[in-house]
């Protein structure tokens, strides 16, 4: 009987060191302050600069909008396509030289430029060899949605698209499914795309001061991973109640085991 209380006293610690502690399982806590307020500046983003693999949508109106149409896309094809394959035929893929080809007009070099930049780019090139100052030109430049991509600790993997021009860490998140209590949310990975390689940045999600980070807002082509915290390898349930659970579960195997043996 000693030994069976000695053991059941040893499993209750291991319930309670093994539980998922609430606090890691809470986004924005206030960690910096004493005092509950919830004021905190947003780290402003700085505008994205295109990388190799990006692709563009590239609209090109003029006055005399029949003179431009060799310039936009005409949208044939598979009419069932996703907006995502669409985006990829129709738009203008950054190649490994940094540039894009555009009809009449040839190679555009646009790598580390802005939306607004190669805007003002592809406007003075349509001045220069196609049209006249009095021909009103008006281009826009955007990303054909914000790409990225989870995996680990995370309700739903793989590569999504946000249509929006920008997204924060939280947003991507959620529309993947969020992160559950076995997710470590204390060191999120994003893995992101430089002209020079890829670098990992680690943020923290329980701290309010992410948003402070200058990794809040994700980019095109980011990797976001989730480490799985060490309860989870260790089989044990993610609440005290669910250890309880598996501790009788257990202890009525030790006391059934004892039992047969004193009667052998």
């Amino acid at each position: 009987m000693k030994n069976a209380f000695l053991i059941t006293i040893i499993l209750m610690q291991v319930a309670l060191v093994s539980c998922i502690p609430y606090k890691d399982t809470l986004y924005l806590q206030n960690k910096s302050q004493a005092s509950d307020s919830t004021q905190v500046i947003v780290e402003q983003q700085k505008p994205y600069r295109v990388q190799i693999n990006d692709i563009l949508n590239i609209r090109i109106k003029v006055t005399d909008q029949e003179n431009a149409e060799i310039f936009n896309p005409i949208g044939e094809g598979n009419l069932n396509a996703s907006a995502g394959e669409r985006a990829y035929f129709d738009g203008f893929t950054v190649d490994l030289h940094g540039k894009i080809r555009i009809p009449e007009l040839g190679e555009i070099f646009v790598l580390g430029h802005t939306s607004s930049e190669i805007e003002q780019l592809i406007t003075e090139r349509l001045l220069e060899e196609q049209f006249k100052e009095t021909a009103n030109i008006f281009v826009t430049v955007k990303l054909t949605g914000l790409k990225y991509t989870t995996y680990g600790e995370i309700g739903n993997k793989g590569t999504r698209i946000l249509y929006q021009e920008r997204a924060n860490i939280f947003e991507a998140i959620a529309n993947s499914g969020d992160i559950p209590d076995t997710g470590d949310k204390k060191d999120v990975w994003i893995i992101r795309q430089y002209p020079n390689g890829q670098q990992i940045h680690h943020i923290d999600l329980t701290d309010r001061r992410v948003m402070q980070s200058p990794y809040y807002y994700i980019q095109p082509n980011d990797m976001i991973y989730v480490k799985p915290l060490k309860q989870k390898s260790w089989g044990t349930g993610t609440t005290t109640l669910q250890n309880i659970g598996a501790i009788a579960t257990v202890l009525s195997l030790i006391t059934t085991s004892i039992l047969l043996f004193q009667r052998i």
